[in-house]
């Protein structure tokens, strides 16, 4: 039976794809760090199999790559898990921005290797790594360090996408880049944005539809979509002054 695994499967995008894949009749191998999330998720959905895994662990995410090694029909790998912060750089504990480093790059850069190696015996598959609106900026001033970890994301992708096209492989990569979606994100990352979120459903319904039409790089809604074309015709410099004043204001300063 084909298989999708999505990392971050405990809410938001996450959760939503996990939704929309077993409506499609997918097996699912759902990773998250919260157990009692994934077992709620579990007696939902037929044919899905929970890894409870920290993938900021360089371990757990060996743990998971040897789980994935297994698989006969990996059919999907939805890179989702990531989480971001906000404030000054000079006021980031460093340890922490590592600890965002590793979810956001390192554990995405080696799962879509990983996933990538196992879908070339078959020549078939698709690997999703969820970026952000924020990976197609100059930079985020106030959110300094997610800003650049997506921005990895966002060429990596579009790198390896490049490469599978040369040899004409039967493998799809793409980066899903949302801006604001109504998810725990907000929470976390300490923020509020000034902008009214999707939903998480649209946002994946949207990220189905641009992978039909294979479009490498994916941004959900209309207003996002000029965004991020206005902030490549536009100067870097007036770019970054208008990220720098948008993320003040999200902080309340």
């Amino acid at each position: 039976m084909a298989l999708v695994c999505i990392t971050g499967a405990s809410s938001g995008i996450g959760e939503e794809f996990a939704a929309q894949f077993a409506k499609k009749g997918y097996a699912l191998l759902l990773v998250a760090r919260n157990e009692q999330k994934l077992r709620g998720l579990a007696a939902k959905y037929p044919h899905c199999e929970i890894f409870p895994c920290d993938l900021g662990k360089e371990e757990e995410v060996k743990r998971l790559i040897d789980r994935l090694k297994e698989e006969e029909d990996l059919r999907f790998m939805i890179n989702n898990a990531g989480f971001g912060s906000a404030g000054e750089f000079e006021e980031d504990v460093p340890e922490n921005d590592l600890q965002m480093i590793g979810v956001n790059v390192r554990a995405v850069h080696l799962l879509t290797h990983a996933a990538l190696l196992q879908m070339e015996k078959k020549n078939r598959g698709t690997i999703l790594n969820v970026a952000s609106i924020a990976g197609l900026m100059p930079g985020g001033p106030f959110m300094a360090t997610y800003y650049a970890t997506k921005a990895y994301v966002v060429s990596l992708t579009s790198a390896i996408a490049q490469e599978l096209r040369r040899k004409k492989s039967r493998i799809r990569i793409f980066a899903l880049c949302p801006g604001p979606v109504d998810t725990n994100f907000n929470r976390v990352a300490g923020v509020k944005f000034a902008l009214p979120g999707i939903s998480a459903k649209t946002c994946v319904l949207e990220a189905f539809a641009g992978m039909k039409r294979g479009s490498v790089i994916l941004v959900p809604g209309r207003l996002m979509r000029i965004f991020s074309v206005l902030a490549r015709l536009l100067p870097r410099g007036f770019v970054l002054k208008l990220i720098s004043g948008a993320q003040k204001r999200k902080l309340g300063r």
